[in-house]
């Protein structure tokens, strides 16, 4: 019997730890297991082959050689194609930069592969209309890029696995180590659930379940030109902990209320009010992560008399408790120490 057919689409804009990260665990379901419960040794179930617009070898971004294994021309069929990371700077971009992958993911698209993407390589969907009007995922610092490139796109910076458009074909991974949730979603589509949580055994994986928002982190944009946010921004980076902020940086602005808070959503894509939520709330997650200092105390520190109001925020902000932030954190601010 054929084996299932899956392609890591790759690029010198790829990093090592996905591509081959992906590329082991796929390349080896079933054998790995059985090999270790019982000696056993066996083909994998998967034919995974690494393909790139040429046959040729290069230097993948982490600096890693990669030998694919076929040229985009060479594979007219696939159950499944993967577009790994494929790195654009935040401040550039997306469009244009690989429109040969982009025509070869439709020519499979059409020939009933279904098309996934880990992180970054989700622009190659979405620039091919692949995600218009759909749910999709990415790592949750492209929402701003996401949003100016392709507003026809549902983007969920929040998001490990959208299966959004999954009626469509079409399934989207959150930030890096995403691709791990993407594997074992196709061991399970292609050769089972047992499979799937063999997999899992062997390699320790195990879901996001809290998903992206507990590791993201507010992007304070000042990169415009309008200097009078940018000086209530400077403000607001070292009073975030005074009484009404907000009220105090319309007043230091010279403007009314409407006019400061239409100004600086178009300068920074924040409300004033969720703009000062979130610097507060950046800053709470350091304390929580560096300090031993009880969460009342925390929350007054960073502007918030009511250690109930604290908490509703953090949750709403971040997905977890501030005390459950803490477990997750702490332990790897305690190990890096």
């Amino acid at each position: 019997m054929e084996k299932p057919l899956v392609c890591l689409l790759a690029s010198r804009d790829t990093t090592a730890s996905v591509l081959y990260g992906l590329y082991d665990v796929l390349g080896n379901v079933g054998p790995d297991y059985e090999e270790m419960i019982g000696g056993v040794l066996d083909e994998s179930m998967l034919d995974v082959r690494i393909v790139a617009t040429s046959s040729e070898p290069f230097v993948c971004l982490s600096g890693i050689p990669v030998q694919p294994q076929a040229g985009t021309d060479d594979i007219e069929r696939a159950d499944a194609v993967v577009v790994c990371d494929m790195y654009t700077p935040l401040d550039q971009s997306p469009l244009g930069k690989h429109a040969a992958e982009i025509q070869w993911l439709k020519r499979m698209h059409a020939r009933d592969s279904l098309l996934c993407s880990v992180c970054s390589g989700s622009t190659l969907l979405a620039e091919a209309g692949f995600l218009n009007g759909h749910e999709a995922s990415s790592h949750w610092a492209y929402g701003d890029m996401f949003r100016e490139y392709f507003p026809q796109v549902k983007f969920v910076p929040e998001s490990i696995l959208n299966l959004g458009a999954e009626h469509k074909r079409v399934v989207t991974a959150g930030g890096v180590t995403s691709w791990q949730d993407l594997a074992i979603y196709l061991i399970e589509r292609f050769c089972g659930l047992n499979q799937a949580l063999n997999t899992a055994r062997v390699y320790l994986l195990t879901s996001h379940v809290d998903g992206q928002a507990p590791f993201s982190t507010m992007n304070c944009n000042t990169r415009h030109d309008d200097a009078i946010v940018q000086q209530c921004q400077s403000w607001i980076e070292e009073h975030y902990d005074q009484p009404n902020p907000v009220s105090e940086m319309v007043e230091r602005s010279g403007l009314n209320a409407r006019t400061f808070a239409r100004r600086f959503r178009a300068a920074t894509g924040y409300q004033p009010i969720d703009y000062v939520q979130g610097i507060r709330i950046e800053a709470a997650k350091q304390l929580l992560e560096s300090k031993a200092t009880n969460i009342e105390a925390i929350s007054s520190s960073v502007g918030y008399e009511d250690p109930a109001s604290f908490r509703r925020v953090f949750k709403r902000k971040v997905g977890l408790t501030p005390a459950v932030y803490r477990r997750k954190f702490s332990s790897i601010a305690a190990r890096a120490r």
